[in-house]
């Protein structure tokens, strides 16, 4: 409080999402398009966990900041993983009702 002021300070606060970095490794298999919902257990109650792999040199500032408004537009609705993958599938659908 002394160093940024009592308006910095909070006595209470939700925590909506959970975002864990981890070191990328080259031999694990990563879900990149967040259909995976995962969870983790915060004072007995389940929040939604967003596992990132990162590496040196990422900006984590946007990463985190791009985590937490795609968390957002789900709870408001817009599932961006969901609409790409239902886009892709009707894509390739067609393509392959062009082959035939």
């Amino acid at each position: 409080m002394t160093l940024f002021g009592a308006g910095a300070v909070r006595n209470s606060k939700k925590i909506s999402v959970v975002v864990k970095l981890e070191t990328w490794q080259q031999d694990k298999q990563y879900d990149r398009l967040g259909l995976d919902e995962e969870t983790t257990r915060i004072i007995e109650t389940d929040v939604p966990l967003v596992t990132i792999p990162v590496r040196p040199g990422r900006n984590l500032a946007v990463i985190i900041e791009v985590a937490a408004m795609n968390y957002r537009l789900k709870n408001m609705g817009y599932n961006a993983a969901l609409q790409f993958t239902n886009k892709l599938t009707e894509s390739l659908n067609e393509e392959m009702d062009d082959y035939e």
